[in-house]
């Protein structure tokens, strides 16, 4: 065993020395990083303060101060090099070979030098105990030799916790950067007798043109040519170098001559203004004619007409250019009432009204020099929609010009109205809000249309809607409280109104279409006069019409909502059109054979007709290959909103009969074809001769009616819970659906369900008003569950079809990001047809940006989130 206390003498043998031959150059190595990592601990701010003195001349601030200041920084910075240099110095201690050998030693596992150095201590005389101390020493001789120097630990952070050696780096590389190592000279010159007289006096020049125009710095120095052309309001910097006075700058282009300007000023700033030149006297001066280039002002036009699309949104398109880009625009929009046919409800004055003010569109990324964009709005509920108007267009530069065009007379396009019911209310709608005092006029015309309901209205909720409008409006305008709070009120109810007669049902025009096919069919059997069979004939094209006008509008708005999702789209609307002029012709047809009295063919032509459309039915009704659970959910609360269409409608002529016994005996045949008159006919199957009894009995005795119609509002009641019973078996039937789309569903779902228990029991207690109200809110839900069940099943169709893309890896389809947008074919994410869809994209895409520089100056947001918003902003 090694006695460590006796052992500390080195043991000189060839084992040792070899060893320590070998392991010289890294010994060597470990002595100068100690070196190094002492003098950076011992004289780290002394070389901080050297090259923090070395950027400050770099960059030239020697030049800005004043001699005094410089000096006197001079001094301070010569005593604090003084006592870091005397400070170091006083720290620093060479590092021994002794202390290197340490260093080296500790490095390794075991301190295998230490051991090599050590000797036996106890049975030396022992053979075995020798051969097994010679063993170790060998062992520890191969891992000594693995050795390598040890790297220094050249951090400081200890020592400078404030971080100042960092500063005066990063200084320094600014400098490097930005600043010129010939500025160090200078600060020779502002000595008695030093630099300035060898060299003479120097200057330097720059013109830095408004940052909006793109333009690069002109370096005056570098610029041979005697004619320079700068753009308006570019800012000239000069800095004269040298004994004061030596250089003087004459100039004539910023208009600032008799304002105390000092022509021998060190440092001199200026922006050019107008014509004229710029001269530096003295040695090496220089001189320019300047030539500015003046900032037009913005164009802006209009391109084309304004059109609406068919969801009323109109679409004006609008061109702009500038020298270096516009920076934004509005356009004003006024009546144009020179324009204005000025009779019946337009006769009186208008109401004040504020010009639409609103701002125009400019690319997002790209350049705003020329360019054309669309200005999109939907003002098909203003009181201005379809009117001529007046258009005012202006667009600013970044200079704060405008170019304005004025008085462009265009058309406020907006919403059409197609149904005359429709367009009646409408137009008593634009009249109300022409001026307040067309109220009682408004009333009055709306009492004249539907002073015959039968056949106008195709559903009686219309009526009754219309009717609860009506009675509101007279009633206001007959006590003088139409306030404009209750105008704008019945203007909101008049375009609903409008919308729901406009947009209609498209199962209801077929059933009329139908109902009109059968009755034309049953007078051609029964040998009806030549009148009657025109005017059925008659009623056939009309309803023909409608139902086309309904499929048409239902295709469009389908394609507007999935855009070009379905390559078929195209193909569906050419066959539709192909279908439309064969039905025209198959019409024309059936009444050529009428007037020619060929019954017998224009039956057989007739029932080729019924034939045709019960084809297109179908073919609209089962596009697909089958149904999804979604298709199913939504194919079956379709039909309950029908039904409880249905059973409103009955229960509204029920209402009728109550105060207007017999009104609507007339109207049975034709109602009953409806869904809504599937209660009359399970009563009549089930016991027409027991209706009829109770009929002649209640011709008799009052109460027998009164009897009959308990009965009959029994009936509505259990069917208004056969109706509930039915929604809440379609609710459990429901596909899960996620998303803020499909809770919405479940929610217009439940508020139906609320609706139809109180609608049931407002039934069972014979109140009808009641019921019809709780009907319509029952309808309202249904409807609004059907349009967000439509959009959930949307939605998770786009995740289908991004998660089989990623699973398929993409091929021959589109590849979707994992938001289900289109990732593009380009790399780029997304493309033009999905970017250009939703309601007026580039608002909203100028909204983001406004926020995103909102964002960016608030300095109280943390670093990482800031960096991001300026990341954003360059792209942009």
């Amino acid at each position: 065993m090694a006695d460590h206390h006796t052992a500390r003498t080195p043991v000189t043998d060839a084992l040792l020395n070899r060893t320590m031959t070998r392991l010289r150059l890294p010994l060597a190595l470990t002595r100068i990083g100690m070196v190094a990592e002492r003098m950076a601990r011992a004289f780290w701010p002394l070389w901080s303060l050297i090259i923090a003195i070395l950027a400050a001349l770099m960059l030239g601030l020697q030049d800005i101060a004043t001699v005094e200041t410089v000096w006197g920084t001079a001094v301070v910075a010569a005593l604090a090099g003084l006592w870091f240099l005397g400070r170091g110095l006083w720290k620093f201690r060479w590092p021994r070979r002794e202390e290197a050998f340490e260093r080296l030693d500790s490095s390794l596992v075991g301190r295998p030098l230490t051991a090599l150095r050590d000797a036996q201590a106890l049975g030396s005389d022992d053979a075995a105990s020798t051969r097994l101390w010679q063993a170790h020493r060998t062992r520890m001789a191969t891992r000594a030799e693995t050795a390598k120097a040890v790297e220094p630990d050249l951090r400081v952070a200890t020592f400078d916790p404030f971080g100042m050696r960092y500063v005066a780096l990063t200084a320094f590389l600014i400098a490097v950067l930005f600043g010129s190592v010939w500025r160090v000279g200078s600060v020779t010159g502002m000595a008695p007798g030093g630099a300035v007289a060898a060299t003479g006096p120097s200057w330097e020049g720059w013109v830095e043109p408004p940052a909006y125009t793109g333009l690069p710095v002109l370096y005056l120095n570098d610029i041979d040519t005697h004619d320079v052309q700068v753009a308006q309001g570019s800012r000239v910097t000069l800095r004269l170098y040298g004994t004061p006075g030596a250089l003087t700058v004459e100039e004539s282009v910023s208009g600032r001559i008799g304002e105390g300007m000092d022509p021998t000023a060190a440092s001199q700033e200026f922006v050019v203004a107008r014509n004229g030149s710029l001269t530096i006297d003295g040695p090496n001066g220089q001189a320019w004619d300047i030539a500015v280039i003046a900032d037009q002002r913005p164009h802006v036009e209009l391109t084309g007409e304004a059109e609406a699309n068919f969801e009323g949104r109109m679409s004006l398109p609008f061109s702009a250019t500038d020298d270096y880009g516009v920076e934004g625009g509005e356009a004003v929009i006024t009546l144009d009432l020179d324009r204005i046919e000025r009779r019946y409800g337009l006769a009186i004055d208008p109401e004040a009204q504020d010009p639409i003010v609103m701002p125009l569109p400019v690319p997002i990324s790209g350049s705003r020099a020329d360019f054309e964009e669309t200005l999109i709005e939907d003002f098909s509920k203003h009181p201005w929609a379809n009117m001529p108007v007046k258009i005012d267009l202006t667009a600013t530069d970044a200079a704060g010009q405008n170019g304005v065009t004025e008085g462009q007379e265009i058309t406020l396009a907006a919403r059409r109205f197609f149904d005359p019911l429709a367009a009646v209310v409408i137009e008593m709608r634009r009249d109300l809000l022409w001026n307040i005092d067309n109220g009682r006029r408004v009333a009055q015309v709306l009492k004249a249309v539907s002073w015959q309901p039968e056949g106008l209205f195709r559903k009686e909720t219309h009526y009754l809607r219309l009717r609860t409008i009506m009675r509101r409006l007279d009633a206001m305008t007959s006590h003088d409280a139409l306030t404009p709070e209750k105008r704008d009120e019945m203007a909101e109810a008049l375009w609903e109104l409008a919308l729901v007669i406009e947009d209609g049902d498209i199962g209801d025009a077929m059933e009329r279409m139908r109902a009109a096919q059968e009755k034309l069919s049953e007078a051609m059997k029964n040998g009806a006069s030549e009148q009657e069979i025109a005017r059925l004939m008659q009623e056939l094209r009309d309803a023909t019409q409608d139902y086309l006008r309904q499929l048409s509008r239902q295709a469009q708005q389908e394609q507007q909502q999935n855009g070009e999702e379905n390559a078929q789209n195209g193909q569906q609307q050419q066959g539709m059109q192909m279908s439309q002029d064969d039905l025209q012709r198959m019409m024309d047809r059936i009444q050529e054979l009428m007037e020619q009295g060929r019954m017998a063919e224009a039956q057989q032509a007739l029932e080729e007709l019924q034939q045709m459309m019960e084809n297109m039915r179908v073919t609209q009704g089962q596009g697909g290959q089958g149904q999804t659970p979604g298709d199913q959910a939504m194919e079956g609360l379709s039909e309950t909103l029908r039904d409880q269409q249905g059973l409103s409608d009955q229960a509204f002529r029920d209402l009728q009969e109550q105060f207007n016994p017999g009104a609507n005996a007339g109207q049975s045949q034709g109602n009953e074809g409806r869904n809504g008159g599937m209660g009359r006919g399970q009563q009549h199957d089930q016991g027409g001769q027991g209706q009829n009894q109770s009929q002649g009995q209640g011709q008799g005795q009052p109460g027998g009616e009164a009897q009959g119609n308990g009965n009959d509002e029994r009936s509505l009641a259990e069917r208004q819970q056969q109706l509930r019973d039915e929604l809440n078996r379609q609710r459990g039937s429901l596909p899960n659906l996620g998303g803020e789309a499909g809770e919405a569903a479940r929610d217009a779902l439940d508020r139906a369900d609320r609706a139809m228990r109180g609608a049931e029991e407002a039934l069972r207690n014979q109140d009808l008003a009641e019921a019809i109200d709780r009907q319509s809110e029952a309808m309202e839900a249904l409807r609004d569950g059907l349009r967000n069940l439509g959009e959930a099943m949307a939605e998770e169709q786009r995740e289908m079809r991004g998660g089989q893309g990623e699973m398929q890896g993409n091929v021959g389809g589109e590849r979707n990001d994992p938001l289900g947008r289109n990732a593009g074919t380009n790399g780029s994410m997304g493309n033009d047809r999905e970017m250009l869809q939703g309601e007026d994209v580039y608002r909203r895409a100028r909204e983001l940006l406004d926020e995103i520089r909102r964002r960016s100056g608030e300095g109280e947001r943390p670093d990482v989130e800031l960096e991001y918003l300026r990341r954003l902003m360059e792209r942009f």
